[in-house]
């Protein structure tokens, strides 16, 4: 018997805000430049979705950026290393938050059907508590609010794929079962953190940051170049066991409908 899907918890950037979640590959892209590293898009957006710091160190540990950084620096990169760079680019994301709130397309149409159905909107997040003071006011200025949103500053810094911040979120909630609520995400971290919650998982895939474009540049793509784009991100969803893919946030309430 199908149980009653009560709320859902969603992704902040590339999943309900910024087409592409720019605001933080532009924010590592510059932080590494500044030190030096000059960083390929994959390997900014790889560990997408995680907390910002650990995103960070995560560049760090891989092993190009590892060598490069030996190379620069003569010495292997430290912790200290680390916190600079986010430091640096916590400071960039902060200033480049604002402009980058706009709701993806179907989101605010998708979400009032949700609630016109009684059922509740979470949010979990990468970004820290003080970015989401920014980007949080100008997202409901575009017509966005999720009832409650929870970042690793909730959960002792344990962020994704830890299951703690949907854990929170579904707590305040007050949802029955995680067998009621679903995540809605555009990283394979966000898939992750829905899978150790045992949540229902659905990947996005039009304005994620697996894909990687900008609304216009998605938009430019010849037909054959805009499908195989969305069979690649269908595929990597695939391949990390989310339940269900979507191609845009108004496949979103039918899907619900039919679980």
């Amino acid at each position: 018997m199908s149980k009653k899907i009560e709320a859902v918890i969603f992704d902040w950037a590339g999943t309900t805000v910024d087409y592409g979640c720019f605001a933080p590959v532009e924010a590592f892209r510059r932080a590494f430049e500044e030190a030096g590293i000059s960083l390929t898009t994959q390997e900014i957006r790889e560990p997408m979705g995680l907390s910002k710091r650990m995103h960070v160190q995560t560049i760090f540990e891989m092993p190009r950026i590892a060598a490069l950084w030996a190379a620069v620096y003569g010495r292997p990169w430290t912790a200290e290393d680390v916190d600079k760079v986010y430091g640096r680019s916590e400071e960039l994301i902060l200033s480049l938050l604002p402009d980058y709130a706009e709701p993806i397309p179907h989101v605010l149409d998708a979400v009032a059907q949700l609630r016109s159905r009684g059922i509740k909107i979470g949010s979990t997040t990468g970004y820290n508590n003080e970015m989401m003071a920014i980007v949080v006011p100008a997202a409901e200025k575009a017509g966005y609010k999720p009832d409650c949103w929870f970042s690793s500053d909730s959960t002792k810094k344990m962020g994704r794929p830890y299951p703690y911040m949907i854990f929170r979120a579904l707590e305040t909630l007050e949802v029955t079962s995680v067998d009621a609520a679903v995540k809605v995400g555009d990283t394979v971290a966000d898939i992750k953190e829905g899978q150790n919650a045992r949540l229902i998982t659905v990947g996005l895939i039009e304005g994620s940051s697996l894909m990687a474009l900008s609304k216009k540049e998605y938009e430019a793509l010849m037909p054959e170049q805009r499908q195989m784009e969305i069979d690649r991100v269908r595929r990597v969803y695939a391949d990390c066991g989310a339940d269900y893919v979507i191609r845009n946030m108004s496949e979103l309430p039918s899907l619900l409908e039919n679980l």
